[in-house]
């Protein structure tokens, strides 16, 4: 370090003391001699201390607890919604979205959560919600899938009807695999308008 430097720390650090401290000789030649030692004083060695006291898992652990916290059951309801807005498409979607949201979902919501609830959680693993519903005035919406046996679990369909007097209606229900998908199981009706309804994915 420069002379006059430290000449004008020490005149710096003993008025501001009113005299009564002066830097020793000894600080500055440990700063000369060791240059690196000021590298290693400050927040890096904390740091690295802190990071150090960290719980270190094995990534088999990691892996492990990323699975226990997968919400499965969360993540068909999701799905399940995806599904039924891509079928409404643009058209239909925008203006029956309110009741569909607050009537027919929270049952399909229901119907799903009561045909999964025996399952054990690597069955409800193996569910998936089916993709490419139904265009033109075909019915289906949605199915829950096993994949491990290819199989469906249940099948979500909305059908169109026109009622005289009244106008378009859209009746969503569903089957299930338990009756061999012979009944239908009504969730509700949403009304349309008198004229026809656009068709499906439009």
């Amino acid at each position: 370090m420069k002379t006059w430097v430290k000449k004008s720390i020490v005149i710096m650090v003993a008025f501001l003391t009113f005299g009564l401290i002066t830097p020793t000789h000894e600080i500055w030649e440990a700063f000369d001699q060791n240059p690196s030692n000021r590298a290693s004083i400050g927040p890096a060695s904390g740091t690295s201390t802190a990071l150090a006291a960290e719980p270190d898992y094995s990534s088999d652990e990691q892996v492990h607890i990323q699975e226990e916290e997968i919400d499965y059951n969360a993540l068909l309801m999701d799905a399940a919604r995806e599904q039924s807005y891509i079928k409404f498409g643009t058209k239909i979607g925008p203006k029956i979205s309110h009741e569909f949201d607050n009537i027919i979902f929270p049952k399909m919501e229901e119907a799903i959560a009561m045909t999964v609830a025996s399952l054990d959680e690597q069955s409800l693993a193996s569910l998936t919600i089916s993709e490419k519903p139904s265009g033109n005035y075909g019915e289906k919406i949605f199915n829950v899938i096993n994949n491990d046996t290819g199989s469906d679990v249940i099948r979500f369909h909305v059908r169109t009807e026109k009622r005289p007097q009244e106008g378009y209606y859209y009746n969503f229900h569903y089957h299930s695999v338990e009756d061999d998908f012979m009944a239908h199981y009504n969730l509700g009706d949403i009304y349309w308008e008198k004229n026809t309804p656009p068709k499906w994915l439009s």
